[in-house]
């Protein structure tokens, strides 16, 4: 029997996928390094702390999209030995790392920012406001390039996330170097790094939530999982759905388990076939474990009749060891 088709087509266009991945966050990290470089060697030039700061966020997106490039690589080995599921979750790892060092940071450029608008050093704005234009646009062509990789990556989200970040802390660099460059008022300067910490925060915190989502094995984001379970108790044939568990295998890519109970006028095979069906097509889950089996009024148990040899084997689905302690344990009943 042949199973149903994923709608993504992860399975079919997996490493070449992973190929082009690599090819656009290549590039853009090649954009990124180069213009890192000057503008670290033009902050240290010119005591600007605004564009040191923007350098050390640049940093974070540099090595975010450094291990993205990885990652990619790592996402086209086989799943093997110890390693059932391959190493789709490098993912949540990179990005919780990522963000963590992104709020090390904010905190310590918000502290040299506070000192400096206490004493602050004689800053040219006109080599801020240039630098800063110049990584407006470099950060733009960036963005383009690394946005054509696949976003269901959550270390190209993550990177991504970095990448436009810097796009408004260039804006604010930029609007400091011309406060300065006009007006002469230094302080600018440390109130621009002050902007780009809080934005540093922001990103940061967004990329260990959602690293901890996945470690923690809740459902996808935009993944209701008492919905999808009524949606298999719909599938005619289902008596009952328990024992359910959806979570992200890392990557995007979602993966569920349960137990159904099928009615003894239908046959255990062709049910569950119509209840993968209906997560793939209606909910986007094209790997799920399924064990069905049939109840019987005289058994205080559910009788493994498919074990049993009516129907064939118990647990119909490519990975028995897919099922884990989830987040999700329900009984919906048809």
């Amino acid at each position: 029997m042949s199973h149903p088709p994923d709608p993504h087509g992860h399975s079919r266009h997996r490493h070449g996928g992973a190929n082009a991945d690599r090819r656009w966050l290549s590039a853009a990290l090649a954009v990124i390094v180069a213009f890192l470089v000057c503008e670290v060697v033009v902050g240290l030039a010119v005591g600007s702390l605004a564009l040191l700061t923007d350098a050390g966020h640049m940093l974070t997106d540099a090595l975010a999209l450094a291990v993205a490039v990885i990652a990619a690589g790592l996402a086209q080995r086989p799943a093997r030995g110890a390693y059932t599921y391959g190493f789709t979750r490098i993912d949540a790892v990179s990005a919780q790392a990522n963000g963590i060092t992104l709020l090390l940071l904010a905190g310590w450029f918000t502290v040299a920012a506070v000192r400096r608008l206490f004493a602050p050093p004689d800053v040219p704005g006109g080599a801020v406001l240039v630098v800063a234009l110049v990584g407006i646009a470099v950060n733009l062509a960036a963005v383009l390039l690394a946005a054509r990789a696949d976003q269901a990556s959550l270390n190209v989200r993550g990177a991504l996330a970095h990448l436009v970040t810097d796009l408004w802390a260039f804006m604010a660099t930029a609007v400091a170097g011309a406060v300065m460059l006009l007006t002469g008022w230094t302080r600018a300067d440390a109130l621009a790094s002050l902007v780009v910490a809080a934005l540093m925060v922001r990103s940061g915190i967004g990329l260990v939530r959602s690293a901890g989502r996945v470690f923690l094995e809740a459902a996808p984001n935009g993944t209701d999982p008492d919905r999808i379970g009524r949606s298999m108790a719909a599938v005619a044939g289902v008596q009952e759905v328990h024992d359910l568990h959806v979570w992200d295998l890392g990557a995007g890519e979602p993966a569920l388990s349960a137990h159904l109970v099928i009615e003894t006028s239908h046959d255990c095979h062709e049910v569950a076939y119509g209840v993968r069906r209906v997560l793939a097509e209606q909910h986007r889950i094209s790997h799920a474990t399924l064990q069905a089996d049939h109840q019987h009024a005289d058994r205080e148990l559910i009788g493994d009749d498919c074990a049993a040899g009516r129907h064939g084997p118990g647990y119909l689905g490519g990975t028995v060891n897919g099922i884990v302690s989830g987040v999700v344990g329900s009984t919906v009943e048809h």
